[in-house]
């Protein structure tokens, strides 16, 4: 009893020093960022003293051509410098921005960061972008977590014979589900280059949206399943065996043909697993860029699968009559 007494001091003293050093980290300048006001200008903050050149970049920003090897010239989210006080912190604001979802970073003397005072942040592929929503209209409400019913979101995995792989899935269900009998329709979505089961998720929102718009009568309630296109990949990086590794644009066996031949698979397991239609009525296929190409592909291949096919910017350059991978645009 005395070693447990003295071992349950000792946790709660390290507890008392630590909320002593939290509390220390918390003294200095109390600023946040980003901040919205009322007329829908935003300030950003940034507590850095010893910086010396402190900017911004974002898609809420103009744009400005950049030449870029291979590319030539593109165009580029702009970046606006942000101005130091007198306490070491440098700030910004920017005139009224319409109502949307923006993305942004910070450069601190030359290096790109998220604002770490902006504790919403999310990762496309292989970079962290913080996140900036401007609300005020009903499309940029939709990615606004509202007060309505909300459904629910897993990760699920599943055994696809054709890749002889276990892989994950992200599947929403709607409000309700769990405790209906009904059966629902599908829509199968996938995402763009060097994406993954994630992304509509997280970048695209894809919970929210769809919660504010069956709660607001404008969507049929429905199964979304998100797949990962990434062939040789079994989820998410970092969520399966020898993963933890820096994504990558680019991965083996994204367009050569294996994503369409497996894609049956996880129809298959959807259908016995989930209150779904099974029946083509009933089944939407759907894909940005990468996903497009896919969709384009599958559709093609299994005309008898899917009653509603919808491409979204597909990546169509085709080069599948050589022994190299389909091209990407």
């Amino acid at each position: 009893m005395k070693k447990l007494f003295f071992f349950a001091a000792f946790c709660l003293t390290g507890m008392a020093a630590e909320a002593q050093q939290n509390l220390h980290w918390g003294q200095g300048p109390q600023v946040a960022s980003p901040v919205v006001n009322a007329d829908k200008s935003v300030t950003f903050n940034l507590i850095a003293p010893e910086a010396q050149k402190v900017q911004i970049t974002g898609d809420m920003l103009p744009t400005q051509k950049k030449k870029i090897d291979g590319y030539g010239e593109v165009e580029v989210p702009g970046v606006v410098d942000l101005k130091k006080d007198d306490k070491g912190v440098w700030s910004l604001t920017l005139e009224p921005l319409k109502p949307e979802l923006y993305t942004y970073n910070m450069i601190v003397d030359g290096v790109k960061i998220i604002d770490p005072l902006n504790v919403y942040n999310i990762r496309d592929i292989n970079n962290l972008f913080s996140v900036l929503l401007i609300g005020g209209d009903t499309r940029a409400d939709l990615y606004k977590v509202n007060k309505v019913a909300h459904g629910t979101v897993s990760k699920v995995w599943y055994e696809s014979p054709t890749a002889g792989l276990t892989r994950r899935c992200t599947v929403y269900t709607p409000a309700g589900y769990a405790d209906s009998n009904k059966l629902y329709p599908t829509l199968y979505i996938m995402h763009g280059i060097g994406g993954d089961e994630d992304a509509w998720i997280d970048s695209g929102c894809l919970p929210q949206v769809l919660d504010n718009l069956i709660a607001a009568g404008k969507a049929e309630p429905m199964v979304v399943v998100v797949t990962n296109s990434n062939m040789k990949a079994q989820a998410v990086p970092g969520n399966y065996a020898g993963s933890r590794k820096r994504p990558q644009l680019m991965n083996p066996g994204n367009m050569d043909g294996a994503f369409e031949t497996a894609f049956p698979d996880i129809v298959k397991f959807i259908e016995s697993h989930c209150h779904v239609q099974a029946d083509k009525a009933h089944r939407a296929l759907a894909g940005l860029s990468m996903g497009g190409f896919h969709t384009v592909h599958i559709s093609a291949n299994y005309p008898d699968l899917f009653d509603y096919v919808c491409p979204l910017s597909a990546a169509l350059n085709d080069h599948s009559d050589t022994k190299t991978e389909r091209g990407y645009i």
